[in-house]
């Protein structure tokens, strides 16, 4: 093996990813997989210093970590510290040899099911068991990820630490990410899998947004071998024996009605039927507005990029109050959610803005980094001419104008939500803008409900 970033890889766009900053990660794990855990382990069991650890979690968390940049033996980044210092941070893994690519690629092949589950950004354990049998070592082990720091540290760092909780992020996402470490990108890799297989691969550019590919044709490469049967997932994936898929229903004009539970059967204790029958038209909604986005797409894209991450209990309690639930399921929930009513209709109307992202810009007060606030202050500077710029109080991320009911709001995305004083409550008062000056205008429009 080898450390060398330019030995091994590949040339082009393959031979390099870079990930856009993460949103912080508070209250989350930073991995839930058996190899996201498996990466974090090799951090853990590596660092000689705990503090350095906890130093790096709480940096990670908080979004201090910049854009990644993952390369063959290599992955960097820009850490800034709470006082807004950057540093830059590298963490070295060693490539796999010319040789152990060839004995994966052979092995892989040889499983159409392990092709399959790559595609489908999964990486079993059965596949890695695979390559080890081969003698290729995919995943980190003690003392396998070196770091590297230009805050002069000579072992894991606090920054270095936060760069490796990042990434297993990143690997939460796409096991390719570990693969391009190991030194072959993912279109490298698929290709060398084509050229044994004989079967046209995905297509071969670069993976989108969600790291789908356009075709998962390559899973399809082999059945059965040495008449001892294959694997279920190598079966299914093969798709020698199953039929073809029939022709995509027709889009209904509107989502199905729940069965009623208005029956003469009283229900048991501590059911809300009303409750229940709320929550069945709201998922027959939520199916419908998928299932429409999906044809929208066409039939060949895939529907995780359509699909809302998963909501916290108290953003589920306002989506579905947004939903105009009865009196009596609003109350509950406006009591569940701990915001009472009057709380509650706020937030609804934020949801309805923008979803999570209005929420967490209504909910959250935050103190943007150096670098955040000084962008922040030269698009105020820049919305307007001098002599008609309104005067501005600043607190955290918010900026009220002075003597006026009007509030800007600094998302985390940079762009700006407009907010407007209503009966003692700054309330949300539109959609966001990237100018300052059309948030603010927004607001100053902006009348009650």
């Amino acid at each position: 093996m080898t450390r060398n970033d330019d030995e091994h890889g590949g040339e082009g766009a393959d031979a390099e990813r870079t990930f856009a900053a993460l949103p912080p990660a508070r209250g989350r794990a930073f991995a839930l997989t058996w190899w996201g855990r498996a990466w974090l382990t090799a951090l853990e069991s590596t660092a000689l210093d705990p503090g350095q650890l906890k130093a790096g979690r709480r940096l990670a968390r908080a979004g201090a970590v910049g854009a990644v940049s993952v390369r063959p033996g290599r992955i960097t980044a820009v850490v800034q510290d709470r006082d807004g210092t950057g540093h830059r941070a590298d963490v070295l893994l060693q490539q796999l040899t010319d040789e152990q690519w060839d004995r994966f690629a052979d092995m892989a092949a040889e499983r159409a099911g392990h092709v399959a589950a790559l595609l489908d950004r999964e990486m079993p354990t059965h596949l890695v068991e695979d390559a080890e049998l081969a003698g290729v070592v995919l995943l980190p082990g003690l003392g396998d990820l070196e770091a590297e720091c230009d805050c002069g540290a000579w072992d894991h760092c606090g920054h270095t630490a936060a760069l490796c909780y990042q990434t297993a992020r990143l690997l939460e996402q796409d096991p390719f990410v570990l693969l391009l470490m190991r030194g072959r990108g993912e279109r490298a890799l698929l290709e060398a899998l084509e050229s044994r297989t004989g079967t046209p691969g995905p297509d071969a550019g670069p993976a989108g947004a969600d790291g789908a590919h356009g075709s998962n044709d390559m899973r399809g490469a082999h059945g059965a071998h040495d008449g001892h049967g294959v694997d279920a997932d190598e079966a299914f994936a093969s798709g020698a024996v199953l039929p073809a898929l029939p022709d995509l229903p027709a889009l209904p004009a509107g989502p199905g009605a729940p069965p009623s539970l208005d029956t003469e059967t009283p229900p048991p204790a501590g059911t809300d039927p009303g409750a229940l029958e709320f929550l069945a038209a709201r998922t027959a909604a939520e199916a419908h507005r998928l299932l429409s986005d999906a044809l929208r797409e066409g039939q060949r894209g895939r529907l995780e990029h359509l699909v809302h991450p998963a909501a916290t209990v108290a953003e589920d309690a306002v989506r579905l109050a947004a939903g105009e639930p009865a009196p009596e399921v609003a109350d509950r929930l406006a009591e569940g959610s701990g915001r009472g009513r009057e709380g509650l209709s706020l937030a609804v109307r934020a949801w309805q803005q923008g979803g999570a992202e209005a929420l967490e810009v209504f909910d959250e007060e935050w103190t943007p980094d150096r670098d955040t606030l000084a962008r922040a202050r030269a698009a105020l500077d820049t919305a307007w001419e001098e002599d008609e710029r309104p005067p501005l109080k600043s607190r955290a991320n918010r900026w009220t104008v002075v003597g006026a009911p009007v509030q800007l709001r600094l998302g985390r995305d940079g762009r700006w939500w407009p907010y407007r004083r209503e009966r003692g409550r700054w309330t949300p008062a539109g959609a966001p803008a990237q100018d300052p000056a059309t948030a603010l205008a927004t607001a100053e429009g902006a009348t009650g409900p």
